[in-house]
C-alpha cells in the first residue's frame, strides 16, 4: 500500500466517499495527502503550495474529517482571510464541501447585514469565515455571548498567512487568537496556508509559539515559466500593447495602484477591449459582477490590484500581464501562478514597464526569481503599537481588569516581549488617560480613549491599519465604490472621475453623510487615492545592481525596447560590485549610489542631513554637496523625539506609546543602528 493510500484511508469514511463519488476526484494532490496525518494528530501546521495548488482543500478536508470523527458541535472552525473579497469567493466552495457532511458554512465581516449576524448568533454555523478585525469586533461586542460563541472552537485556518504576517495585522490576528483560546476547551489548533516563502519553519513557529508543529509542502521556487519584459514608456502605451496582443484570450493585468488600474481599464474600454476593473475601492457588488463576468467570458481583460493576487478565483487564464513591477518575488510568483492552470498550459508573465525605474525594479525581481530566491515572511519587529491597541481592547472586552490580569493577557499574546516593558506600557496608558484606574486598582477604558476611539462602538480601535475617509459613490440605488475626496479638488464645477473603469460626472456631494452621487459621463476623468510608498529591500536593490553590471537576467526575454533602455541605463547609472559610487546629477546636486535598500538609505540620509543629504530611495541618497568631501562624511546622527514621532506617523497607535517604545519600534523597522553613528 502506498503512502498516499494510507493517508487517504486515515480520512473519515464519509469524507472518503464524497471525495471520490460526490466530488469525482480520482486522487488528492501530494500536499493534500501529506496534510492529513498531522492535521488529524492535532499538530499546528503550515501548508505550502503555489497559487492554485489546492491549499484550501489540504486544510479543509482533514478538518471536516476530524469534525465527523470526533462529533464536533457548534462553531468549531474559524477560517480567517486578510480580505473580505476572498471570504466571499471561498464561501460557495467551502459550503459545498461542508454540505456533503450536513455541515454549515457562513461568512461574517463588515459587509454582512446585522440581521444575518443576529441569526448566526442564535443558530451558529459549523464553520465561520471571517477577518481578524471582525473577530476583534466579536470579542468586544456586548451582543456576543463569548463563551457560547467561542467555547466549542477547535481549529483556526489562516489563509494567506504570509500576507497577514508581513504587517501588523499578523500580530493583531495572533493576539486575538490568544484571547479566544481563553474561551476554548483547549488552545486552538492553528493551520496556516501560505504561498512560497523563504522561512517556512520560522513563520510557523511565530504563528503557533507553543505546541507540536509541522511544515507541509515545499518552499522551493519553480523557475519554469515564460517571462518577457517590455519597456513601453507610459500607461497609455501599455493600453495600446494590451489591446493588440493576445486577442481572443483571457488576460489578467496587475497594477500596483488603484488609480493606475482605473486609468488602464478606462483606456482599454475606449479602445473597444472588453475590460473589467477590480480593486478594494470598488463596492462588493461591483467587484463580484466584474469577476464573475471575467470568469465566464473568453476574449476579455480584467485589470486588478493585489486583491486578485490573494487566491480569488476568476477562472482559467491565458495570460498574466504586470504593469511596472510588484514589490517582491513572492508577489510575482503569486501573480504569475494565476496562469498555466489548464492541462498542457505553462505559467507566463509579460512585464510592461512605463518608466526606467519600473524597468529596473522588474529586472531586479526577476534576477532574484531566476536564482530560486524568495523573501522570508517576517513580522514587523517590536510591535508596541499593537500591544497598546490590545491593552485597550482587552480592557474593553473585560469591562474592568486588574493590572496583573492585563499584564498576563498581553504577555500570552506577545511572548517575545519583555514583561517589564509591558508593565511600563500599561502604566503609561493609565498616566495619559487611555486607561483609568479606580480606587480598588481596577483598570477600565479611560476618558482619552473614549474621546479618540469611542465613536462607532470603537470601530477605529479594532483595525491596525488606517484607511482614508472615503466618500461612498452611488449611481441611483447602486453603490459603485469609494472616492478619495482629493480627486474632487481643483476640477471646478464639472468634476469627472474614473471608477470601475468608467467615466462619471459627480452630480452632488453630501459631506455630512460622506456620499457622492454620480451620473455617467462620455469619457475622461481622474482617478486618485491617497497612499504610501513602499520600501525596497536590500536584496532587491543588490539584484538591480547585479543586472546593471551584467546587462542580463537568466531565463527572461527582453524586448528590443527593454534591451535598448537597459543599455542606456547601464551607460548612465554607476554600478559596481566594489562599493558605493557618486555621480553629479546637476549643478549643486549629487547622488550616492549605494544599492543598499530603503532602510539603510533612509538612515544614511538622516545621518547626513546636516551636511547636505536631502532625499533617498532604495538605490541611493541625494546630496546638495559632494558626499565625498570629508565634512559630508563625518556627521553623526542621534534622532530627536520629534524625529521619532515623524518617522512613526505611518504606523497606527504609536501616539499611545511612551517615547522609548516609539524609538525602539522605529529603530527596528525603519532605521539601521550601524549607520547612525556616521554612516558608511
Amino acid at each position: 500500500m502506498s503512502a498516499g493510500s494510507r493517508a487517504f484511508d486515515r480520512l473519515h469514511p464519509a469524507v472518503q466517499y464524497h471525495v471520490v463519488n460526490s466530488l469525482g476526484w480520482a486522487s488528492l494532490r501530494p500536499t493534500q495527502l501529506d496534510a492529513i496525518e498531522p492535521i488529524h494528530a492535532g499538530r499546528h501546521c503550515l501548508l505550502l503550495a503555489p497559487t492554485a495548488g489546492g491549499k484550501t482543500e489540504a486544510a479543509f478536508i482533514p478538518v471536516l474529517s476530524r469534525m465527523a470523527e470526533e462529533g464536533w458541535q457548534g462553531t468549531s472552525v474559524l477560517y480567517v482571510c486578510p480580505i473580505k473579497a476572498l471570504l466571499n469567493n471561498l464561501e460557495p466552495r467551502l459550503t459545498r464541501y461542508a454540505g456533503l457532511l450536513g455541515r454549515r458554512v457562513e461568512v461574517w465581516h463588515g459587509d454582512v447585514a446585522a440581521t444575518l449576524k443576529r441569526r448566526l448568533l442564535a443558530d451558529p454555523p459549523d464553520v465561520l469565515l471571517t477577518t481578524p478585525e471582525s473577530l476583534e469586533g466579536m470579542l468586544v461586542s456586548t451582543r456576543v455571548e463569548r463563551q457560547r460563541w467561542f467555547g466549542k472552537l477547535q481549529v483556526v485556518i489562516a489563509d494567506e498567512l504570509h500576507a497577514l504576517a508581513a504587517d501588523d495585522r499578523g500580530w493583531h490576528l495572533r493576539a486575538v487568537l490568544a484571547r479566544i483560546d481563553a474561551y476554548c476547551p483547549r488552545p486552538l489548533q492553528r493551520i496556516g496556508l501560505s504561498a512560497t516563502v523563504g522561512n517556512p519553519q520560522e513563520l510557523l513557529d511565530w504563528f503557533a509559539p507553543v505546541g507540536d508543529r509541522q511544515v507541509v509542502g515545499s518552499s522551493a521556487v519553480s523557475t519554469d515559466a515564460d517571462v518577457t519584459v517590455d519597456h513601453v514608456g507610459s500607461l497609455d502605451n501599455a493600453a495600446i500593447v494590451i489591446s493588440r496582443l493576445h486577442r481572443g484570450e483571457k488576460r489578467l493585468v496587475f497594477c500596483d495602484s488603484r488609480s493606475s488600474a482605473e486609468k488602464l481599464g478606462a483606456a482599454l474600454n475606449q479602445m473597444g477591449v472588453r475590460s473589467f476593473v477590480s480593486h478594494a475601492s470598488l463596492s462588493a457588488s461591483e467587484r463580484r459582477q466584474a469577476e464573475a463576468a471575467f470568469a465566464e467570458e473568453r476574449d476579455c481583460v480584467i485589470v486588478a490590484t493585489s486583491t486578485l493576487e490573494l487566491g480569488i478565483d476568476v477562472g482559467d487564464l491565458d495570460r498574466v500581464i504586470q504593469i511596472d513591477a510588484p514589490s517582491s518575488v513572492g508577489s510575482f510568483l503569486q501573480r504569475m501562478g494565476r496562469s498555466g492552470r489548464r492541462a498542457g498550459g505553462r505559467r507566463n508573465c509579460l512585464f510592461l514597464a512605463t518608466n526606467d525605474s519600473a524597468l529596473l525594479t522588474a529586472l531586479g525581481v526577476l534576477h532574484l526569481w531566476a536564482q530560486g530566491w524568495v523573501e522570508a515572511a517576517v513580522p514587523p519587529p517590536e510591535p508596541w503599537n499593537v500591544v497598546a491597541q490590545q491593552a485597550l481592547l482587552m480592557t474593553l472586552e473585560a469591562g474592568q481588569v486588574t493590572v496583573a490580569a492585563l499584564r498576563g493577557g498581553l504577555s500570552r499574546s506577545f511572548p517575545e516581549l519583555h514583561a517589564g516593558d509591558v508593565a511600563d506600557l500599561i502604566e503609561h496608558l493609565a498616566e495619559t488617560g487611555y486607561l483609568a484606574r479606580d480606587d480598588a486598582g481596577l483598570l477600565q477604558i479611560g476618558p482619552k480613549a473614549e474621546r479618540e476611539f469611542g465613536g462607532g462602538h470603537y470601530r477605529d480601535l479594532m483595525a491596525t491599519f488606517t484607511g482614508a475617509a472615503l466618500l461612498t459613490a452611488r449611481h441611483g440605488a447602486s453603490e459603485v465604490g469609494y472616492l478619495d475626496p482629493a480627486v474632487l479638488a481643483g476640477q471646478g464645477d464639472s468634476v469627472i472621475v474614473l471608477l470601475a473603469g468608467r467615466s462619471w460626472r459627480v452630480r452632488e456631494v453630501d459631506w455630512r453623510r460622506r456620499q457622492a452621487w454620480l451620473e455617467p459621463a462620455k469619457e475622461g476623468g481622474r482617478a486618485r487615492w491617497t497612499g504610501t510608498g513602499r520600501d525596497m529591500s536590500a536584496e532587491l536593490a543588490s539584484a538591480i545592481r547585479a543586472v546593471l553590471v551584467s546587462g542580463e537576467v537568466a531565463g527572461v526575454t527582453l524586448s528590443r525596447r527593454a534591451t535598448a533602455a537597459l543599455e542606456t541605463l547601464r551607460d548612465e547609472t554607476p554600478a559596481s560590485l566594489e562599493g558605493p559610487q557618486v555621480r553629479t546629477i546637476s549643478p549643486g546636486r549629487f547622488r550616492l549610489w549605494t544599492y543598499a535598500g530603503s532602510v539603510s538609505n533612509r538612515t544614511l540620509m538622516l545621518a547626513r542631513k546636516g551636511v547636505g543629504a536631502c532625499a533617498f530611495d532604495g538605490l541611493g541618497v541625494d546630496f546638495r554637496v559632494d558626499p565625498r568631501l570629508s565634512e559630508a562624511r563625518t556627521s553623526t546622527y542621534a534622532p530627536s523625539a520629534a524625529d521619532y514621532r515623524v518617522l512613526a506617523e505611518g504606523t497606527k497607535f504609536t501616539d499611545l506609546l511612551p517615547l522609548q517604545l516609539v524609538a525602539r519600534e522605529v529603530d527596528s523597522r525603519l532605521l539601521v543602528d550601524a549607520a547612525r553613528s556616521g554612516g558608511r
